[in-house]
């Protein structure tokens, strides 16, 4: 009889160890492979004989775009995830026709070289910032942020002389969004690559202005409206309640106001 109550409790234990075995071991791959899960660059990739400006690392050359060369003012524009930064070519130089736009793709995007990763983007968008502001040592430098790039932005603007910040669809943390998306993982000790605007903002007294988009399923509008409390200067929102997160820029508010914003 004992041999088989021990028998019982042996098999109840390996019940309850199996599917917690299977989770950790889910967490092990997730681990394992976050930035696979998180970094999307497959459908921006082309040949770098289609761009005209690089930028060389000491590990990798970043490609993309320079346009309207030789304006005393500049703008920087950092990308969504899987976002092919080409394609704001003509709506950038149609908003701002008196400033160079400097469009680049993160490494491991477009044409450029590398791996993404939070730290390479970051020291990657200081050495754009500081390209820009050896070219227009006497204009103010706006940048713009989209997305994972408004995370690129916010870090940027903690560390550099941003004359103004724009935020389109920002967050504030990519650590909360994820845990939004996956409830059911511990991502607060997974996750390597935070993206913590909150953090990186908290001592910027600059103009910000953010984009929000109200219908926005990737980037929660919490998220959104999260980042905006925290901000240390109430910043310019402006809301486009039927936007999406790929669409918000289509509605022609949020182009109109970030033309009123950098001109003010």
């Amino acid at each position: 009889m004992a041999r088989g109550k021990r028998s019982t409790r042996k098999l109840l234990l390996a019940a309850l160890a199996l599917p917690l075995l299977g989770y950790l071991g889910l967490c092990g791959l997730m681990y394992a492979q976050q930035r696979d899960l998180m970094y999307y660059p497959q459908a921006t990739r082309l040949d770098a004989i289609h761009t005209d400006f690089e930028l060389r690392r000491p590990d990798a050359t970043l490609r993309g775009w320079r346009l309207q060369p030789g304006q005393e003012d500049a703008l920087i524009y950092f990308g969504g995830n899987a976002e092919a930064v080409e394609g704001m070519r003509t709506r950038l130089t149609r908003w701002f026709p008196d400033r160079s736009i400097y469009l680049v793709a993160y490494r491991g995007y477009g044409a450029s070289d590398g791996s993404p990763s939070e730290a390479a983007l970051f020291a990657d968008a200081l050495a754009i910032f500081d390209h820009a502001k050896g070219r227009h040592p006497e204009g103010e430098i706006t940048v713009v942020g989209r997305s994972l790039g408004s995370g690129v932005a916010s870090y940027v603007a903690a560390k550099r002389p941003v004359s103004k910040l724009v935020l389109v669809t920002p967050f504030d943390s990519l650590a909360a969004v994820a845990a939004g998306h996956y409830p059911w993982l511990p991502v607060d000790w997974l996750l390597q690559d935070r993206y913590d605007s909150v953090r990186h903002l908290a001592d910027f007294r600059g103009p910000v202005l953010v984009i929000r988009a109200g219908n926005d399923r990737v980037v929660p509008p919490a998220r959104t409206d999260a980042l905006i409390a925290a901000l240390p200067t109430p910043p310019v929102v402006v809301a486009v309640e039927d936007a999406s997160h790929d669409t918000v820029l289509s509605d022609p508010a949020p182009g109109e106001a970030i033309v009123r914003f950098l001109a003010r």
